[in-house]
């Protein structure tokens, strides 16, 4: 069983004790410290809570409710819903805050509280440890029975949040209904298998095929929106001659496509075929986290447009994009941030403006991946033994490579002409996070194990 307390909201694994896993002692307490901090914060006494599709999801959301009552806080329950409805539902309905009951692209037994300020974004570091604080030290009073909150369910944002796609200016209805698309969608039975069919309708899309678009919550794979969990997609992919095939994971914030060949797109180059065609369009700079492909960068450039990294985590691509005045970011898992309607990964939007620009190119989708620079990245960790300086071992290799452009901003990332790495401890478990990428598989894997062996070395020396 499994706990983790971040600053930007509480995960786990359904069952066990009190303060080893997500139990409803655990889900009480932290909903209650976040009701009294953002109520403090705001002064509304307002929150909107939605929640994916997985199977603990209605339990959770009866205690997640129940609790915000028992301070006094009214609820705007939007039901199955998705992290970014959620996140535009916020700032609609004037909300203290939100909670997205969703573990993202963990597996069925995990569900987590992710938690939105007033702007229907993720609390920062500073608001999270407050309520990280609050929560271990109890400090909340619970309302009298004159004061409970009240309950008012709201179905309404499915609509509304679709409507807010079709009236962003580069989102090109007619262009999508001329190409005459067929799609298939895999929204691992859970609120995509809703959401992404019905975007695409009111796009003009007449031929979607689904697979696995049942929110039962019964994820018949692993929910990542990798190719090893995707060969049911593929395959309707290729069986039924469509010209691409749509994922997203069971909280619709991150996004893939599979081309007409039944290969993938690449998850990481999601971003970077939204971002040029923004960038045509719109005149600004991009953002991605330091794991991300080096092709958003490359696109960039060629656009006369400058690019930022931040460090990995929606929180810091956002106050990075907000610094540097982006037009469109997010991160390499497929997620997509275009300010123009809110800052957070949002798939509904990132499938809109993909559609567009790949109806608009009149191009195969294999024909636009084609025309994008070619990079292969490879994902590795170290385990190493409890209580070593982590920190120190990050100095090491930072000193070791003081000649070479590298950054400090999230752990060490070091920047070879061809190549980089990227370097991350791990905030739940002992390992280094080893991220590199390269213009083959090959070259990206040799970079990897350079630096492992040379990690090796220096933890044999010491």
């Amino acid at each position: 069983m499994t706990l983790i307390k971040s600053i930007s909201g509480i995960r786990g694994t359904i069952g066990g004790k009190p303060g080893e896993a997500l139990t409803p002692i655990d889900i009480v307490k932290f909903t209650a410290a976040f009701g009294h901090f953002i109520q403090q914060q705001s002064g509304s006494k307002k929150m909107v809570v939605g929640r994916d599709a997985r199977v603990s999801g209605e339990m959770v959301r009866n205690l997640v409710v129940g609790t915000l009552q028992s301070i006094g806080m009214d609820v705007i329950d939007l039901g199955l819903s998705t992290t970014p409805t959620v996140e535009i539902a916020v700032p609609g309905e004037q909300a203290a805050g939100g909670i997205i009951l969703t573990a993202s692209h963990n597996p069925g037994q995990w569900n987590a509280l992710k938690l939105l300020n007033t702007k229907g974004e993720f609390i920062d570091d500073a608001a999270g440890t407050e309520v990280l604080e609050i929560a271990e030290n109890l400090d909340f009073d619970f309302s009298d029975v004159d004061n409970l909150g009240k309950v008012t369910a709201d179905d309404s944002y499915l609509q509304k949040h679709i409507d807010q796609v079709l009236a962003l200016p580069l989102v090109d209805k007619d262009a999508i209904r001329q190409a005459g698309f067929t799609i298939a969608v895999d929204a691992v039975n859970s609120t995509g298998g809703v959401f992404v069919p019905a975007l695409l309708a009111a796009l003009g899309v007449e031929t979607i095929y689904k697979v696995h678009c049942e929110p039962n919550g019964l994820f018949p794979h692993n929910p990542e929106p990798l190719a090893e969990n995707l060969t049911d997609l593929s395959a309707l992919v290729v069986g039924k001659k469509v010209d691409l095939g749509i994922a997203v994971d069971p909280d619709v914030d991150r996004l893939c496509f599979v081309m007409e060949d039944g290969k993938m797109f690449g998850e990481e180059y999601t971003l970077v075929a939204v971002s040029d065609y923004v960038l045509q369009h719109t005149p600004g700079n991009t953002v991605s986290n330091l794991s991300s492909t080096r092709a958003l960068r490359d696109v960039t450039i060629s656009r006369g447009a400058e690019y930022h990294a931040a460090a990995v985590g929606e929180v810091n691509v956002v106050t990075k994009m907000k610094e540097v005045g982006a037009v469109i970011g997010g991160e390499g898992n497929g997620g997509v941030i275009y300010p123009e309607v809110h800052y957070g990964r949002d798939a509904l939007v990132g499938i809109a403006l993909f559609l567009t620009h790949l109806a608009k190119s009149g191009k195969r989708i294999s024909e636009m991946r084609a025309g994008y620079p070619q990079y292969y990245m490879s994902k590795n960790k170290i385990t190493l033994t409890p209580g070593l300086d982590i920190d120190g071992l990050l100095s090491a290799m930072q000193q070791k490579y003081r000649d070479v452009t590298h950054s400090t901003i999230d752990g060490l990332k070091i920047d070879f002409e061809e190549e980089w790495v990227h370097l991350r401890k791990s905030n739940t478990e002992p390992i280094i996070r080893v991220y590199s990428e390269g213009p083959t598989p090959e070259r990206a894997e040799a970079i990897a194990r350079q630096i492992m062996d040379e990690i090796a070395a220096i933890v044999g020396a010491d």
